[in-house]
């Protein structure tokens, strides 16, 4: 479904939006070095140690996270989608872009691709959604005009009827197994004979968990994205990655 006119493109969210979007916890973490290293002085050595390093600990996570967010968010090919001419040398024909509350792929996609059909769909429900991130970055960024509403079990588009589907930083937030293995079984009836799903992550890995600490507990691991691939009879075509941090996955729907 092809929206009657694009709007100019929005920035996407950079560094300065990851702070909003997340600032309890940038508040908390703050408060933390804050107070560990106010509290120092006043304490015993080896618990005015104890102070000061978590102290330090705590700032060193707020600085890592917040460089690896500039990174990859701000300097790196993501939202430029230089990437993707890689993956689809003939474009994404009729394709489906899936957000779950925070959409910021369809429209870049839309100015690249202008002939190509789209199709939206959001998979946001505030009962299962619940992190206030989500809600916070929905605010800034509202879904674009001409967005569906979907659940994991139900996409609002005819069965084989996308030459691609785009999940960028949609399916980690369907934290259930049953809700995201429904959503592949999904994408896999709406694909055409050879279509590709591509998908952008996160992982939980050794260089997010580096980068992002104990939040790259939010992320799902590679083999996650594996598994609901082989169940879904998706075959990965490639797998690479941007800035070490970001994880893109093409599949690939053959039928047997």
């Amino acid at each position: 479904m092809s929206a009657p006119t694009i709007p100019p493109p929005q920035r996407p969210s950079g560094v300065r939006e990851v702070i909003g979007y997340n600032w309890p916890l940038y508040a908390g973490g703050l408060s933390v070095v804050a107070g560990g290293l106010a509290l120092a002085p006043r304490l015993p050595r080896v618990p005015a140690t104890l102070a000061r390093t978590g102290a330090l600990t705590a700032a060193a996570l707020l600085l890592g996270s917040t460089a690896a967010c500039w990174w990859v968010y701000d300097h790196s090919e993501l939202y430029s989608l230089d990437w993707l001419a890689r993956l689809l040398p003939d474009g994404p024909g009729d394709h489906l872009v899936l957000s779950t509350g925070l959409d910021e792929i369809s429209q870049p996609l839309a100015v690249r691709h202008p002939g190509s059909p789209q199709t939206v769909v959001d998979l946001y429900d505030p009962a299962l959604t619940t992190e206030g991130s989500i809600r916070r970055a929905r605010r800034r960024v509202p879904p674009r005009p001409g967005t569906l509403p979907g659940r994991p079990s139900r996409l609002p588009v005819a069965t084989g009827s996308q030459d691609t589907v785009f999940a960028v930083f949609a399916a980690h937030e369907l934290r259930r197994a049953a809700d995201r293995e429904a959503l592949f079984a999904e994408i896999t009836r709406t694909l055409r004979p050879g279509g590709t799903l591509v998908m952008a992550e996160h992982l939980r890995d050794g260089s997010n968990t580096a980068a992002f600490g104990p939040g790259a507990w939010h992320f799902m691991p590679r083999r996650e994205w594996l598994r609901l691939a082989d169940g879904a009879c998706l075959h990965t075509v490639t797998e690479t990655r941007i800035a070490n941090l970001v994880t893109v996955f093409a599949f690939r729907w053959s039928p047997a």
